[in-house]
Parts: structure tokens; C-alpha cells; sequence
């Protein structure tokens, strides 16, 4: 990231630039980048785009932020709306709060979400925390895995060492839970420590496993501990 950078790029309104390396990149209003990004920071406010791929330290996209390739770096926050259409691939962390797509897969050492986010593959971190909703299209892989759900969520598998999965119901849920359900879809749950709620499973494969209200499951495979909520079902139990 030594030879070539050329400085700061800052856009204030309407304006393009060509890609490049920079130190600092900063886009204030519409701005929009053409080609590969190479920096040390980057900030959008607005309602930016960048036409290529972004590499760089730091990132945060506050507003709606557009990324038309891949990122790869330390640290990406996204607060408001911001979506990349490629792979995000990071050394540290991950924060979205409000809204956030990404088009590939998401690797970081840890993943916090606040919001509503859509990852079209595997997501994969070392701890993976959400409060909100989620869609994942492959694997959610972590070592720690702590959700909070807010109406529907997805993910095909979910993979861990310890795995939590919470509803977070209001006062008058039971009333209103036919026009607004709070469940996590899932094929397969695997993990050593299992604490589920409000989760409907084909497979739940762990250790100590405990199934809490509003579970529906098709099969739960034990080693150790099996807890089952009265208000769960599950149809079928293997202790292996």
C-alpha cells in the first residue's frame, strides 16, 4: 500500500474519480469512485459508490453506501444502508447497525449485527452476535454464536462451540404473533453447548442441549444433557 498512493480523495456532493491508492478516502453527498479502491480509510456519508473493489485498514459506510466488488481489510461498519455486492473478508471485526447486504461471504474475527442483514453465502467469525434479523443463504461457522431474535431470521446450517438463540417477544407477542413471528429457520444445528428458542430445525446435533419454548425440531442427537421446554416440540430424540 506504499508505492503509488496519491494522498487524500475527498468528494463533497456530486463527483467521480478514477480508483487509485489513497491514505484517506472520503465521500460526502452522491460521490462515486470508478475502479479499485487502496487505502488506509475510507468514509462514506451519503449515498456514495465505489465501481470496484475495496481494499483498506478502516471502513464505514454511514448512510447508503454502495460497494460493486469485494472488501477486504481490518475493520467495516455499516450504519444506515450498506451493501456490497461481493465477499467481505476482514482481519477484526464486522459491525453492522440498520441495514446491510452483502452479495458473496463474510469472514471476520467478530461479526456484531444490530439490524437487518442479508449475506448471500457463508458467514464465518470467531464470535457472531445478533439483535435482529438475519438471512443467511450457506454456513454460519463460529466458535460463539449469540443471537437475538427480532421477527424472522435464516441461515441453512449453523455450526459452533457454543450456540444461544433467544425470541425477544413484547409484552402483547401472544396476540400479535400470527402478523408478526419470531423464529429462526434452520436445517442443521451442531455445536457442544445448545441453548435454543423460538427455532424451528430439522436437525439439532450437540452435547448439552437445551430446548426452550417455541422450538420446533424434527430430530435432537444428544451426548449428554437434553433439557426440553413444555412449549417446544420436537418429534423425534437420539441420545448417540
Amino acid at each position: 500500500m506504499q508505492s503509488g498512493i496519491k494522498g487524500n480523495l475527498t468528494i463533497n456532493g456530486y463527483g467521480s474519480s478514477n480508483g487509485g491508492h489513497f491514505e484517506k478516502v472520503k465521500l460526502n453527498g452522491r460521490g462515486t469512485l470508478n475502479g479499485n479502491i487502496e487505502c488506509v480509510r475510507f468514509e462514506c456519508n451519503g449515498s456514495g459508490t465505489v465501481h470496484g473493489h475495496l481494499k483498506m485498514q478502516n471502513a464505514k459506510i454511514s448512510g447508503s453506501g454502495k460497494v460493486k466488488g469485494a472488501v477486504e481489510g481490518n475493520d467495516f461498519a455499516i450504519e444506515g444502508n450498506g451493501s456490497v455486492s461481493d465477499s467481505v473478508s476482514l482481519t477484526n471485526k464486522m459491525k453492522i447497525s440498520g441495514s446491510g447486504k452483502i452479495g458473496g461471504s463474510l469472514k471476520a474475527d467478530e461479526i456484531k449485527i444490530n439490524g437487518k442483514v442479508t449475506i448471500a453465502n457463508d458467514c464465518e467469525a470467531e464470535t457472531f452476535k445478533a439483535d435482529g434479523q438475519f438471512t443467511i443463504g450457506g454456513l454460519l461457522s463460529a466458535d460463539q454464536i449469540d443471537i437475538r431474535l427480532h421477527g424472522e431470521s435464516s441461515v441453512t446450517e449453523m455450526g459452533g462451540q457454543s450456540i444461544k438463540v433467544k425470541g425477544k417477544k413484547g409484552r402483547f407477542y401472544h396476540l400479535f404473533k400470527a402478523f408478526f413471528p419470531v423464529k429462526l429457520t434452520v436445517k442443521l444445528i451442531e455445536g457442544d453447548d445448545l441453548e435454543l428458542e423460538s427455532t424451528k430445525a430439522d436437525v439439532v446435533r450437540g452435547n448439552n442441549v437445551t430446548i426452550g419454548p417455541d422450538c420446533e425440531i424434527d430430530l435432537v442427537e444428544y451426548q449428554g444433557t437434553l433439557h426440553q421446554d413444555d412449549n417446544a416440540k420436537v418429534r423425534e430424540i437420539k441420545k448417540i
